[in-house]
């Protein structure tokens, strides 16, 4: 039994350290993205590029981190609980022999499990948020205690810090179930089809195939990409549910169906809905790439293959 106990903190940690990689890899992308989805002022006229290069003129390179500190301590979590959701509902979900193939079982899980670590780590999604769409000179949040405290008592208590959850849960059930599901799909594929081009045996356990570290990037990077683009208006969405009262037309966004209208005839499809998807995807693919190879080579470190 201490073994199995050891292996939920394990797996934790080895989730928490694959998100914490992926997520300081592409923050400067992030916090653009965030600047570009809720039309920042001050950058608004810009493009992805563009933006990239004022943000450090205007703010200093760190400025590209901002919001990142928040970031941190949501995503230890958010990575930790993801991956040990995901093994535990995988049982629950096979236990239960639904008669569906091992692929829906997958789906399923990841699902479940984006949304438990969405719910129990939203409220730092929120202030990290906040604080990133700041720009210098206009700081309204010191930091991020300072803004959990505004946020509480200015915004109605608890319940301010979960504004726009219902966009973000309804996008999550496709990205993380589709970022699994391609993800075990095309890894089972690969495996089956080509093991001696793709796979190798794993560290700890040879009996067990393991895809190749580059082609664990590859798919990763793929599963990524397909689920972004299926979600990236719920993602947009929730951007400018959170900023709410920062944001000078908040009062029109108070339903996740007013903001998706209002974004669409504000700003329509591309400038609106879709705003700083190419972006999504250069930041998507090295993170999801980062964070699964990170996982694999954890999970062989700590023995939990």
């Amino acid at each position: 039994a201490a073994r199995r106990d050891f292996y939920w903190l394990r797996s934790f940690i080895a989730g928490g350290v694959a998100g914490c990689c992926a997520k300081t890899t592409t923050a400067p992308l992030d916090r653009v993205k965030i600047l570009l989805q809720a039309h920042n002022h001050h950058y608004k006229h810009l493009g992805v590029f563009s933006t990239l290069c004022a943000v450090p003129k205007k703010e200093g390179y760190l400025g590209l981190y901002k919001g990142n500190g928040a970031m941190m301590i949501r995503i230890f979590p958010y990575g930790a609980i993801q991956f040990m959701a995901f093994d535990q509902y995988k049982k629950v979900v096979i236990k239960k022999q639904l008669g569906i193939s091992g692929h829906v079982h997958r789906l399923m899980a990841g699902s479940m499990a984006g949304i438990t670590a969405v719910i129990c780590t939203y409220p730092l999604d929120m202030v990290r948020v906040r604080l990133a769409f700041q720009v210098k000179g206009e700081h309204k949040y010191m930091g991020i205690i300072h803004a959990f405290k505004m946020i509480y008592t200015k915004e109605g208590g608890f319940s301010g810090f979960y504004r726009g959850l219902m966009p973000t849960v309804v996008g999550m059930a496709p990205y993380a179930g589709f970022s699994f599901f391609t993800f075990g799909t095309l890894k089972s594929i690969g495996l089956a089809q080509a093991p001696n081009l793709l796979g190798r045996p794993s560290l700890d356990n040879p009996d067990v195939l393991v895809l190749k570290t580059h082609v664990n990037l590859l798919c990763g990077g793929i599963a990524g990409a397909i689920a972004q683009t299926i979600s990236y208006p719920l993602d947009v969405t929730r951007r400018r549910m959170q900023l709410g009262a920062v944001l000078p037309d908040s009062e029109k966004c108070l339903t996740m169906v007013q903001t998706l209208k209002y974004v669409y005839r504000q700003h329509g499809i591309r400038r609106g809905l879709y705003r700083g998807l190419s972006l999504n995807y250069i930041r998507c693919i090295p993170s999801q790439a980062v964070a699964f190879t990170t996982y694999e080579l954890m999970k062989q470190f700590l023995h939990l293959n």
